[in-house]
Parts: C-alpha cells; sequence; structure tokens
C-alpha cells in the first residue's frame, strides 16, 4: 500500500524514513484552524483535518497527517509568528515544565479506515540567561515552542519524561502500532 505524509517536516520525513517505511510526501496546505480548546483535542483534530485534505488526492494510498503544539501554564504554543513572538516563548517555557502533544491521523479512504490517536510527553526547559535566548529566539520558527530538541547544539530542553520522538514533532512507537492496524 503506497504512502503518503502530509507534512513537509524535515523531522517527520526523517523520521518515517528511519522506520523502513517508502512514502511520498505531499504537505496538507489548508488553514490550521480548530474549534477545539483542549490541547489534545486541538492535534487530533488538525492531524484529521490534514489527513483528510490529502486523502482526497490519494485515495487508494494511506495517508498519514500529524500537528504537534506545546502546552504551558495554561497556554497553548505552536510555532512563533516572528523572532519577538519566539523570544516571548523561549521566555515563558525558560525553565518550566510544558506538555509537547501530537495528533496522529491515518485514512486509506477506498477500504474507509481510519486510526488516530494522539502522544503526550513532558519535558522540562533548562533555565537559561535572557542573553542566550535571545540568541536561540528566531532559530526554530517552523517548530511548536520555538526550540529544536533533535538538534545536537540546542539544550533548551533538559529532561524528557515520555517519547523524545513525540517531542521532535512524530511518536514513531504511536505510528508504528497506528500503522499494524492497517497491516491486519
Amino acid at each position: 500500500m503506497e504512502i503518503v505524509l502530509a507534512s513537509r517536516s524535515p523531522r517527520r520525513v526523517a523520521l518515517l524514513k528511519e522506520m523502513g517505511k517508502n512514502f511520498i510526501v505531499c504537505p496538507s496546505k489548508g488553514p490550521e484552524h480548530t474549534a477545539y480548546r483542549r490541547p489534545h483535542c486541538m492535534v487530533a483534530d488538525l492531524s484529521a483535518k490534514k489527513a483528510f485534505e490529502v486523502a482526497r488526492q490519494y485515495p487508494d494510498a494511506l495517508v498519514i497527517g500529524a500537528d504537534t503544539l506545546v502546552y504551558c501554564g495554561g497556554e497553548v504554543i505552536g510555532k512563533p509568528k516572528d523572532k519577538k513572538d519566539a523570544l516571548r516563548i523561549l521566555r515563558k517555557l525558560n525553565g518550566t515544565w510544558q506538555t509537547v502533544y501530537t495528533g496522529v491521523t491515518m485514512i486509506h479512504a477506498a477500504s474507509r479506515m481510519l486510526v488516530r490517536g494522539v502522544d503526550k510527553t513532558r519535558c522540562k526547559a533548562r533555565l537559561l540567561p535572557l542573553s542566550k535566548l535571545q540568541e536561540m529566539a528566531g532559530k526554530h520558527m517552523d517548530k511548536a515552542g520555538a526550540y529544536a530538541v533533535q538538534d545536537d547544539d540546542d539544550l533548551f530542553i533538559e529532561k524528557i519524561k515520555g517519547s523524545r520522538t513525540n517531542v521532535v514533532g512524530f511518536p514513531v512507537e504511536l505510528v508504528s502500532r497506528m500503522l499494524e492496524e492497517f497491516e491486519k
């Protein structure tokens, strides 16, 4: 069965390749809006919207959609809008525990099969001086939380409780379990 990843995220592409899967990339283009307010519902809804959009183009393929956000201090934190917003986000997360949520939706439209899941990982940011945060701001504009745990030179996160690949934006353990549903 052909697999289509509804994301251009280099991290998701790399992790799916590491899983030994052959696939094509067709990023969704729709706006990322949801009426939900709870983080796990938001990522579940947005991953489904991405997967459904791309599944219209590839009804005979298994389409994988994913969405990630960070939740800290009652605030849902997505990708920064600009460098100033990135600094605001990093200051908020600095030295605190936060939760990273990733929703994954897999659709095979031809067989009307749908599998959804959400992974949740707690992580703690190091307490860094403002000068270091200013240096980091703007470096990771395409990542929820404005940091990149997968970069060797990004030492912002000091502890992870749960899936590291979830913090990267593609929870490999969850994705593997979901893929097994389509192999039955």
